[in-house]
């Protein structure tokens, strides 16, 4: 079984690890500048994974590491069926790596290495089943900034899965810098990418453009000697249109790639008007080919100097095998007409889907867009369509705005725009419903930390006596089981502990007031100090010793738990350190001298 990435030698030393207690490393797959992907086994669900592990370099970029986790985790959220699922994330010792699924097939740039360009209706299907996953992504506050061919998986099947979702946004917004030894893909990425700007699904669409144009013509647009000059020439240069290469690409489809490829965000295409645009490219393209035409497709008749994919057409060759018998004069002269007549179907049906799919492009004409945000999705449609627009719905879940009520639009109010544009509306599906977990018992930071994982609201946090350790949930409102919706505020109710009254004594003394000490082993330090101090009681010498325990988790106290002693009393604390991790493994194993990718790493040469 192969997967999307290419076998090196060296680093065996990591097979036959078992990661996080269940993922068993089988073999390493791949190598990049931030990481290195193994094929391993889930023992836990039995099945084959990827493991992609950062390199020893991120270690310590603490920056790094967090956004590496959170956009991680985000990222896991996302289930579609063009884009790789990221399973599990986790830090087993000194690695921090990420599970995602395991798709047997090529990536997008080696099946462009070993074929060429690709014929035209493959590379739309393609760029279409990458828009579909961009935009689940976008739809869920979530920009990819490293789409390429690299990063696109192929299936057995033919569709596409993009991949490095989770760690591309970490590795794009804390590397990429002129000065330094990462700028991202420089061949792919956009002008404000380039410029340091504001990334937005829209770089996303740039990026995929870029791709499309690779595919179609098996050149990149922006070539140059490193990688600044290339990155002036995405903010400076337009590109050469990509006709001017491959004579047989459809005029609609080159507007499409030209469009995702504006130097200006607010005019290239969305994620979800790039679907549109692409399936109604690709129904004109299935039409012909259903009618054995090789010509229909083209638009543009073949030049005998035209670049053709190295591609083998199996139904092609039948055909012409089969047109070396003379077929009778009248089935001829039918052929030539229904020929004849189709050529001229698909030119005026193609042009009219042009400038259907564009708002009329050629129009002089522009019309200000109406604002239809707040209002109801049949009076938002009626409204766009009597100003001789066209309308796309995306449902959102929002529980600040009512089901069917129009959240945004793109573009927005106001901004002129061709007749017959695609407007997109985000039409709300009210709050996503869930059950109310049990909070009951957590620590505080746990109960925050669950809370804001389900999509919630930590509202009012009130302290009361109680019988409960200190620090720990006593009651939460809503209460368990309760049908809640995302982005409600939740409100929890946190123990003090229980004061001790002073014991009656037979011979009067001063009383001294005596509380109970609270158990904080095993839990951080951050919160054993919390809960001390709240008990009434102070911090007293805190020591460090190497554990496997947990990181700064209380290894032993005293006094011990329960114990009652006066009010103030110092509670002594030791507390767990990292065990120190030796650098270099046993074998002939040798760390990688530097972490800078080679330009055939990062796929920049090209033949």
């Amino acid at each position: 079984m192969k997967m999307a990435y290419k076998q090196r030698k060296g680093g065996n030393f990591m097979l036959g690890r078992i990661l996080g207690g269940r993922y068993e490393l089988e073999e390493k797959i791949g190598s990049g500048g931030m990481a290195e992907v193994y094929c391993a086994h889930d023992n836990s669900l039995d099945r084959p994974v990827a493991v992609k592990i950062l390199h020893e370099a991120y270690r310590s970029d603490l920056e790094f590491i967090e956004k590496f986790h959170s956009e991680a985790k985000a990222a896991a959220r996302l289930a579609h069926p063009n884009i790789v699922n990221i399973y599990d994330v986790g830090i087993d010792g000194v690695d921090h790596y990420i599970v995602m699924e395991y798709v047997q097939g090529n990536s997008l740039k080696e099946k462009l290495r070993q074929e060429g360009a690709l014929d035209i209706l493959t590379a739309t299907q393609i760029a279409k089943d990458i828009a579909n996953g961009l935009a689940h992504a976008h739809a869920h506050n979530l920009v990819h900034c490293d789409i390429k061919p690299h990063n696109i998986l192929m299936t057995p099947d033919g569709h596409a899965k993009i991949a490095d979702f989770g760690i591309a946004r970490a590795v794009t917004e804390s590397t990429m810098t002129y000065s330094g030894n990462v700028i991202g893909s420089v061949h792919y990425f956009s002008p404000e990418q380039a410029q340091g700007g504001t990334i937005t699904p829209k770089s996303d669409v740039y990026s995929l453009g870029i791709v499309m144009y690779e595919m179609l013509t098996n050149q990149l647009p922006f070539t140059g000697e490193n990688p600044v000059s290339i990155a002036m020439k995405h903010i400076e240069e337009e590109p050469t249109p990509p006709s001017s290469l491959r004579s047989q690409i459809p005029p609609m489809l080159e507007a499409i790639v030209l469009r995702a490829m504006n130097k200006n965000p607010d005019l290239r295409l969305s994620s979800f008007d790039m679907i549109q645009a692409l399936s109604n490219v690709e129904a004109n393209l299935s039409v012909a080919q259903m009618n054995d035409d090789p010509d229909a497709t083209q638009i543009l008749p073949r030049s005998k100097n035209a670049t053709l994919p190295p591609r083998r057409n199996i139904r092609q060759n039948a055909m012409n095998q089969s047109s070396t018998k003379k077929p009778a004069r009248k089935t001829f002269i039918q052929s030539k007409l229904f020929m004849f007549g189709l050529i001229i179907f698909l030119v005026m049906g193609i042009g009219a889907g042009v400038l259907m799919a564009f708002g009329g492009t050629w129009q002089n004409e522009e019309i200000p867009v109406p604002s239809v945000v707040g209002k109801q999705l049949n009076l938002a449609r009626q409204i766009l369509e009597d100003a001789q627009l066209r309308v796309t719905v995306v449902e959102i879940y929002d529980s600040n705005i009512p089901a069917g009520e129009v959240v945004k639009q793109e573009p927005p109010a106001e901004r002129n725009v061709k007749p017959g544009r695609f407007i997109t509306i985000y039409v709300s599906k009210g709050g996503e419903t869930i059950e109310m977990p049990d909070l009951v018992g957590l620590t505080k930071l746990a109960a925050v930390e669950r809370i804001q994982k389900l999509g919630l609201q930590v509202g009012s946090i009130y302290e009361k006596e109680s019988e409960k350790d200190p620090g720990t949930i006593v009651s939460q409102d809503p209460a368990i089981g309760t049908k809640i919706n995302r982005g409600q505020t939740i409100d929890l109710i946190v123990s003090r502990g229980q004061t001790v009254k002073p014991e009656t004594k037979t011979i009067a003394q001063p009383s001294v007031e005596k509380v109970y000490v609270p158990n904080v082993q095993n839990i951080n330090l951050e919160m054993a100090q919390y809960n001390i101090e709240n008990s009434g009681l102070s911090v007293g010498n805190i020591s460090y010793i190497e554990s496997l325990q947990a990181t700064d988790t209380i290894i032993s106290q005293n006094p011990a738990p329960d114990y009652a002693v006066e009010a103030g009393t110092k509670v002594d604390l030791i507390v767990a350190a990292a065990k120190e991790v030796e650098e270099e493994m046993p074998g002939e194993y040798k760390p990688f001298e530097d972490n800078i990718p080679t330009p055939e790493d990062e796929g920049e040469k090209f033949q």
